[in-house]
């Protein structure tokens, strides 16, 4: 139902208060000295009272923008916090994967299904770019629970500039015939004025802006909200034909017809920033400033007196570090979550005398992930064969992004391991590109960065896990695929049976140390190339034992799939199917963070087979700072070499005798390196 959480709570500890937040006005009892957690309360709202905050977000971007939102929020705010979003599936993915990985201290988070509310306002006709979506905070009486008796609600681009409590104390002034909190319109819209034949929808005086309300939802029910706001509508479009501005049009006419109802806010409550406004009268000191809405299409580009310093304000928030607002809550009692328990526990029993408990702390460090950070569209295949290019990069391989794209026409998953102001960053870079920017078929996944390591497995993980297609390629983001690499690959999916067998395609990997390289066509060309010594077999020079396995003197003149056999420190790049084991997390920053995937899908009995017209050449580029930390510190090595031995152990215990030839391998070779 819609009324109804679409998912749980999330957040590290969780704010176990009920929807009913205290008295009303008015009410002289003891809940108006103390709330139900025995805070005391100050003159306007109770110290740890509960706040409730809905949006409606739908898509891509408005996933991207209602973060802003929240962190502003956030920075402020000093009590807990319940968000209510109505979304669509994409929000929803991406939103609930964001807050579950955030775990921000007393904060609540429920979804509710915008599909199930469009039958509500889908009749009516809405010129509005936010479409049906700019409707349904009319529905909201019934989409959020019926205990529920008082929420803010925001649009997705409002940036907060002082704590919300303020806001949500606002409602103690509401008297008791009052229903809805609004600051009103500082454009000329309802007025009529703004163009010949302009003919806005009825509102009193200037109208409202609906981008900050508070909406009194029990008083409301008890009206008949949701039968007024329907014939309110019915009776306008009869002449209006439309909507122009979504639901703020029905809200207005419905205050038209029912001023006694509204709140009148203060104007900085919502100082609207769109072209010709009257915003500039809404204060005269920055400290006046309470709450400010991008609400012109042109957000950030719109015309302003003081646009510099709201701009400014917003980029501060935009490129905020997220892991700054898991701060708890001083003085207000919390509920915590079984994640967070369990954490805590897995925390207390880490040794940290252990020379390896940096290595091990990392493994327990929860990252932000916003997935789907960009764009996506992706429809499946009908055969059944499709393929996405699964990698992970850091901001210093964003250069490759480009020529991949070019190499490989088919859907990608790529998690990317940044800052907040770095994924800014890279949102800017994707949207000047020309080559990024028109394919959809690409998901980016932001991990956010924490913690010393690069915590490289986890982030493959990511990126492997959000493949929406039956197999994956594993590689890495410095390499290139031969052109036609995607077709070929689809094909060989069919051929060697990979649906009804347990197999691992090896795409044989070569490098060049030339920063401009004349990409070969075919596989006569590559090894033209290889004998010039343009070309060479990927690390043979410095870690022959990676890729030798592959049997690159075999591939030369096959002409059929060739079956080769694990051997230590085997690393290739594979197509597997999707369901194929995790990377194992313990290894982070460099050193066998492939070696032990590969180990595994040999212990679960893949066959691995060299496909002989595939290739990809590594391009060159400036050594990573794992590599450097890896190559100058034993103790970095050591512990590495500590986390290879519990890796083989573990293995042993999950694949029994399968597993048994890892183990004799490693007691022949106990210590073994790449340095360079």
């Amino acid at each position: 139902m819609a009324g109804q959480a679409a998912d749980g709570n999330y957040g590290n500890q969780q704010w176990g208060a009920s929807a009913d937040t205290g008295p009303e006005d008015g009410d002289n009892t003891a809940e108006e000295k103390n709330n139900h957690t025995g805070c005391p309360r100050s003159p306007t709202v109770q110290k740890c009272e509960l706040i409730h905050v809905a949006c409606v977000c739908a898509g891509h971007n408005a996933s991207r923008d209602v973060v802003t939102l929240v962190k502003s929020v956030l920075f402020h705010r000093r009590n807990p916090l319940h968000f209510h979003f109505i979304t669509d599936t994409v929000a929803n993915r991406i939103l609930s994967s964001l807050f579950q990985s955030w775990m921000v201290p007393s904060v609540q988070v429920s979804f509710y299904d915008a599909d199930e509310l469009k039958s509500e306002v889908s009749w009516i006709p809405n010129k509005h770019y936010s479409g049906i979506y700019g409707l349904m905070k009319l529905t909201l009486t019934k989409a959020l629970p019926s205990d529920l008796s008082k929420v803010i609600v925001l649009d997705t681009d409002i940036t907060f500039a002082t704590d919300i409590a303020e806001l949500w104390g606002i409602f103690r002034k509401f008297t008791d015939k009052q229903v809805i909190g609004l600051v009103e319109n500082q454009s000329d819209w309802y007025l009529g004025n703004l163009w010949k034949n302009h003919k806005p929808w009825p509102a009193l005086g200037r109208g409202f802006n609906t981008g900050v309300i508070l909406l009194y939802l029990e008083r409301l029910r008890r009206i008949g909200w949701e039968q007024m706001w329907r014939l309110t509508a019915e009776r306008e479009l009869m002449s209006m034909l439309s909507t122009s501005l979504a639901d703020q049009d029905i809200f207005n006419a419905f205050i038209k017809q029912n001023p006694v109802l509204v709140h009148q806010l203060p104007c900085f409550w919502n100082v609207q920033l769109s072209d010709h406004t009257r915003s500039e009268q809404c204060y005269t000191e920055v400290s006046d400033l309470k709450v400010i809405h991008w609400n012109s299409p042109k957000k950030l580009r719109v015309k302003n007196k003081h646009v510099e310093f709201f701009r400014n304000l917003y980029l501060t928030f935009l490129e905020y570090d997220g892991n700054l607002l898991r701060r708890e809550l001083f003085g207000c009692p919390t509920q915590a979550s079984p994640e967070s328990i369990k954490l805590q526990k897995a925390l207390e029993e880490l040794d940290e005398d252990d020379q390896c408990y940096d290595f091990r702390r990392e493994r327990l460090t929860v990252h932000r992930v916003h997935l789907y950070f960009l764009q996506y569209d992706y429809t499946p295949t009908e055969d059944n064969t499709d393929i996405t290019l699964v990698a992970q990069l850091s901001m210093d391989r964003l250069q490759m992004l480009e020529a991949i794209c070019k190499h490989w026409e088919g859907p990608i998953s790529l998690a990317l391991y940044m800052s907040d102001a770095e994924a800014q960053q890279f949102l800017r870079y994707a949207q000047a590109s020309e080559v990024l920017k028109n394919r959809k078929n690409v998901g980016y996944h932001i991990v956010y960065k924490e913690g010393q390591f690069y915590p490289v497995n986890l982030v493959r993980n990511v990126a492997l896990k959000n493949a929406n297609t039956p197999y994956v390629f594993l590689t890495d983001v410095d390499f290139l695929p031969m052109y036609g690499l995607y077709d070929y690959l689809r094909k060989s999916v069919v051929q060697m049976d990979m649906a009804h067998t347990k197999k691992a395609l090896v795409v044989p990997a070569f490098e060049t140390l030339r920063y401009r390289l004349s990409f070969p066509k075919s596989k006569a060309e590559l090894l033209s190339m290889l004998d010039m010594g343009t070309l060479y077999t990927f690390r043979y020079h410095v870690w022959p034992k990676g890729h030798a396995p592959t049997n690159y003197a075999k591939w030369r003149t096959a002409t059929t799939p060739y079956k080769v056999e694990w051997e230590p420190d085997f690393e290739p790049y594979v197509v597997v199917r999707r369901e194929c084991p995790e990377y194992d997390q313990r290894f982070v920053g460099f050193g066998w963070n492939k070696v032990s995937h590969i180990m595994e899908l040999d212990a679960q009995e893949y066959d691995l087979m060299v496909l002989p017209n595939a290739f990809m050449i590594h391009m060159p580029h400036a050594p990573s700072f794992d590599i450097s930390k890896f190559r100058s510190s034993s103790s970095y090595r050591n512990c590495l070499n500590t986390l290879k031995d519990e890796f083989h152990q573990d293995l042993s215990r999950k694949y029994g005798s399968a597993a048994l030839k890892y183990l004799t391998a490693r007691k022949q070779q106990p210590y073994s390196y790449n340095l360079f």
